[in-house]
Protein backbone atom coordinates (compact mmCIF):
# COMPACT_ATOMS: atom_id res chain seq x y z
CA UNK A 1 0.00 0.00 0.00
CA UNK A 2 2.80 2.32 0.84
CA UNK A 3 4.40 2.18 -2.57
CA UNK A 4 1.27 3.19 -4.16
CA UNK A 5 0.95 6.37 -1.65
CA UNK A 6 4.51 7.01 -2.60
CA UNK A 7 3.77 6.74 -6.13
CA UNK A 8 0.16 8.76 -5.76
CA UNK A 9 2.36 12.20 -4.11
CA UNK A 10 5.24 12.18 -6.73
CA UNK A 11 2.77 11.95 -9.59
CA UNK A 12 0.76 14.98 -7.48
CA UNK A 13 4.25 16.63 -7.20
CA UNK A 14 5.05 16.56 -10.59
CA UNK A 15 1.70 17.79 -12.01
CA UNK A 16 2.01 20.99 -9.48
CA UNK A 17 5.61 21.35 -10.19
CA UNK A 18 4.39 21.57 -14.33
CA UNK A 19 1.20 23.64 -13.43
CA UNK A 20 3.34 25.79 -11.43
CA UNK A 21 5.72 26.34 -14.80
CA UNK A 22 2.90 27.01 -16.53
CA UNK A 23 1.25 29.38 -14.34
CA UNK A 24 5.14 31.39 -14.36
CA UNK A 25 5.06 30.66 -18.21
CA UNK A 26 1.39 32.00 -18.69
CA UNK A 27 2.09 35.58 -16.65
CA UNK A 28 5.16 35.97 -18.26
CA UNK A 29 3.69 35.96 -21.50
CA UNK A 30 0.43 38.09 -20.80
CA UNK A 31 3.17 40.18 -18.90
CA UNK A 32 5.14 40.84 -21.90
CA UNK A 33 2.31 41.53 -24.29
CA UNK A 34 1.82 44.23 -21.63
CA UNK A 35 5.24 45.78 -21.84
CA UNK A 36 5.54 45.52 -25.50
CA UNK A 37 3.38 48.85 -26.57
CA UNK A 38 2.07 46.70 -29.51
CA UNK A 39 -1.84 46.64 -30.17
CA UNK A 40 -3.58 43.68 -29.96
CA UNK A 41 -7.00 43.25 -31.99
CA UNK A 42 -9.95 41.11 -31.34
CA UNK A 43 -12.73 41.07 -33.26
CA UNK A 44 -12.13 44.15 -35.48
CA UNK A 45 -11.23 46.11 -32.92
CA UNK A 46 -7.66 47.55 -31.80
CA UNK A 47 -6.45 47.41 -28.18
CA UNK A 48 -4.06 48.81 -26.16
CA UNK A 49 -1.90 46.30 -24.60
CA UNK A 50 -2.63 47.07 -21.06
CA UNK A 51 -6.68 46.43 -22.23
CA UNK A 52 -5.39 42.81 -23.79
CA UNK A 53 -3.30 42.02 -20.63
CA UNK A 54 -6.71 42.20 -18.85
CA UNK A 55 -8.54 40.59 -21.32
CA UNK A 56 -6.46 37.54 -21.57
CA UNK A 57 -6.33 37.25 -17.69
CA UNK A 58 -9.70 36.60 -17.52
CA UNK A 59 -9.89 34.33 -20.19
CA UNK A 60 -6.60 32.45 -18.23
CA UNK A 61 -8.94 32.69 -15.40
CA UNK A 62 -11.34 30.89 -16.67
CA UNK A 63 -9.83 28.17 -18.25
CA UNK A 64 -7.73 27.16 -14.88
CA UNK A 65 -11.11 27.36 -13.12
CA UNK A 66 -12.11 24.60 -15.42
CA UNK A 67 -8.45 22.73 -16.02
CA UNK A 68 -8.69 23.36 -19.39
CA UNK A 69 -5.06 25.85 -19.72
CA UNK A 70 -2.27 23.42 -18.07
CA UNK A 71 0.46 24.09 -20.50
CA UNK A 72 1.61 27.85 -22.16
CA UNK A 73 0.69 26.12 -25.46
CA UNK A 74 -2.58 25.10 -24.21
CA UNK A 75 -2.89 29.23 -23.03
CA UNK A 76 -2.34 30.07 -26.92
CA UNK A 77 -4.56 27.79 -27.84
CA UNK A 78 -7.61 28.38 -26.13
CA UNK A 79 -7.49 31.93 -24.61
CA UNK A 80 -4.76 34.09 -26.95
CA UNK A 81 -5.02 32.87 -30.62
CA UNK A 82 -8.88 33.98 -31.05
CA UNK A 83 -12.06 35.08 -29.77
CA UNK A 84 -14.44 32.24 -28.14
CA UNK A 85 -17.33 34.22 -28.91
CA UNK A 86 -16.33 34.54 -32.74
CA UNK A 87 -13.76 32.32 -33.55
CA UNK A 88 -11.94 34.87 -35.45
CA UNK A 89 -8.58 34.90 -34.84
CA UNK A 90 -6.54 37.87 -32.76
CA UNK A 91 -4.04 39.89 -34.31
CA UNK A 92 -0.98 41.87 -32.92
CA UNK A 93 0.12 44.80 -34.08
CA UNK A 94 3.86 46.06 -32.95
CA UNK A 95 5.11 49.13 -34.35
CA UNK A 96 7.72 48.95 -36.99
CA UNK A 97 7.09 45.10 -37.57
CA UNK A 98 3.99 43.18 -39.78
CA UNK A 99 0.96 42.50 -37.98
CA UNK A 100 1.25 38.68 -36.79
CA UNK A 101 -1.80 36.20 -35.85
CA UNK A 102 -1.43 36.54 -32.13
CA UNK A 103 -0.61 32.41 -31.92
CA UNK A 104 2.38 33.15 -33.37
CA UNK A 105 3.74 36.15 -31.44
CA UNK A 106 2.96 34.07 -28.20
CA UNK A 107 4.66 31.35 -29.71
CA UNK A 108 7.52 33.00 -30.74
CA UNK A 109 7.72 34.67 -27.27
CA UNK A 110 6.90 31.62 -25.61
CA UNK A 111 10.48 30.56 -27.38
CA UNK A 112 12.53 33.24 -25.78
CA UNK A 113 10.79 33.25 -22.37
CA UNK A 114 11.75 29.61 -22.30
CA UNK A 115 15.34 30.22 -23.60
CA UNK A 116 15.71 32.68 -21.16
CA UNK A 117 15.05 30.57 -18.63
CA UNK A 118 17.60 27.86 -19.88
CA UNK A 119 21.19 27.69 -17.97
CA UNK A 120 23.79 29.17 -20.74
CA UNK A 121 25.65 25.85 -21.05
CA UNK A 122 22.15 23.93 -22.43
CA UNK A 123 21.31 26.01 -25.32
Amino acid sequence: MKPFLLLGLLMFANVAVAQSVADKEIAGLIDALARSGCEFERNGNWYSATRAKAHLSRKYAWLRKRDLADTSEHFIERAASNSSMSGKPYQVRCKGRPTLDSAAWFKAELQRLRRQRMPSGKR
